[in-house]
């Protein structure tokens, strides 16, 4: 796209914190077409061929918790950490249902604390994407270093700038799930490499209802991703003191390519004696 996102004066684009706020409520139903358990299945093949079969691990930007509910049921002994307190509000319910003894953080990933060392971090549905300024990336990635144990594992997936430019830009989306519905704008600025998501929900107001009439409450977000290439991606791995171990197309062991839309990459911790 010619034109130019127009940049807050911070000179950074708004944080994640302002999203996920409406859209937490709802975000289970237009998710529902997402294969978690294939995912999982997926992740969790990756983090046993890397000698982690249990322990602790640390989800990182786990929204409602999906995710980190089945890794639970696998065995593993989880940590989940996001920012958006109604999204963890979601994931706190899932936990009493499932009875997992999940221990839930509400913290910015780009400046999270643990009390010790776990055996893996793992960060899925492109939620390393929402860092968008580069150096605030490398951050994340020194903290995930800094809290692996010693040769511990880092596994994470990025959607990168070719689903953004050739894929996702300038599309609309549209779904009406009876009790919500959505429309979510796509807009992708090709020279800062940020997607822009204008999202505009309608959500049933079950108080409000009344006498048959149904009356839906309006709310509107914006997000916004950075695209990310492989080659950057390694490169702030190096920064942060982690070592690149190998990189795949998303739920395959192919070699990423010029059209891979989600990359998953397996790092190591570096710099602590084993």
């Amino acid at each position: 796209m010619s034109g130019r996102i127009q940049i807050p004066e911070n000179g950074k684009v708004t944080e994640r914190m302002e999203a996920y706020t409406g859209f937490a409520q709802v975000y289970d139903i237009f998710m529902d077409n997402v294969p978690y358990e294939e995912w999982a299945e997926y992740l969790t093949s990756l983090l046993r061929e890397y000698g982690v079969e249990s322990g602790l691990v640390l989800d990182l930007g786990c929204g409602t918790g999906s995710m980190t509910e089945i890794l639970a049921a696998d065995g593993y002994d989880m940590i989940g950490v996001d920012n958006s307190e109604d999204m963890l509000e979601i994931a706190l319910e899932k936990k009493l249902r499932s009875g997992h003894d999940i221990l839930y953080l509400l913290q910015d990933m780009r400046e999270f604390e643990l009390y010790g060392t776990v055996r893996a971090v793992v960060s899925v549905c492109d939620s390393v994407n929402y860092i968008t300024e580069p150096e605030e990336l490398a951050e994340v990635f020194r903290l995930v270093n800094n809290y692996l144990d010693p040769g511990g594992v880092f596994i994470f997936d990025f959607n990168t700038e070719y689903k953004y430019r050739e894929i996702l830009g300038e599309q609309t989306i549209a779904e009406d799930r009876g009790e919500c519905s959505f429309i979510w704008d796509n807009c992708y600025y090709e020279e800062e490499r940020i997607n822009e998501y204008d999202l505009t929900l309608f959500i049933r107001d079950e108080a409000a209802s009344d006498g048959g009439e149904e009356l839906y409450r309006k709310y509107q977000e914006t997000h916004f991703q950075r695209g990310y290439t492989l080659e950057e991606i390694r490169e702030l791995l190096g920064q942060s003191g982690l070592e690149f171990v190998t990189a795949y197309d998303a739920f395959t062991k192919d070699e990423p390519g010029e059209r891979s839309e989600r990359i998953y990459v397996i790092a190591r911790e570096s710099g602590k004696k084993r």
